[in-house]
């Protein structure tokens, strides 16, 4: 059975822009988002995927992840979701580790956030000095809820822009 294990955090600056490439155009829609599973249909670049997530614990979940043709991807994204989230991830090398850095659009414009996948929940890893607060149990930030209430709606509590 596959893992995500993932840990997210702000940003604190754009320093780590130094060290990244032009970056990946997203665009995600959800088929469900209900506690038990998350179906997303996902083009990343040219590349279509569709995966099935089970429920967070802790930062572990069940992740099964397929690649698809891009015209299904395309074609499932414009016919059968209704939200969608929108961005350009950056990869940047950090002691070991690849770090994806998500930085939104649309209606999410304004948020950027760092993700790093671990091969488990007490792996160490260094933490560069760009990331900042620590968001992985905080299911706003979760990319099926942010397609649900986006940043732009948020009223309180939300992160710094940067």
């Amino acid at each position: 059975m596959a893992k995500e294990i993932e840990r997210k955090f702000l940003l604190r600056s754009e320093a780590w822009r130094a060290d990244a490439g032009a970056g990946t155009p997203y665009q995600q829609g959800y088929l469900s988002t209900d506690k038990a599973r998350t179906v997303r249909v996902r083009l990343a670049g040219s590349r279509g995927f569709l995966t099935v997530k089970g429920p967070t614990t802790g930062a572990t979940r069940d992740e099964f992840e397929y690649e698809i043709p891009e015209a299904d991807a395309r074609a499932m994204i414009e016919r059968l979701c209704e939200r969608l989230v929108v961005k350009t991830r950056h990869l940047v090398a950090h002691r070991g580790h690849t770090w994806e850095i998500d930085v939104f659009h649309g209606a999410n414009e304004g948020l950027v956030v760092a993700e790093i996948e671990l091969a488990s929940e007490d792996e160490e890893f260094a933490r560069p000095e760009w990331a900042g607060a620590e968001v992985t149990h905080d299911p706003r930030y979760f990319n099926a809820n942010l397609a649900r209430e986006p940043f732009s709606s948020w009223t309180e509590g939300g992160p710094p822009r940067l």
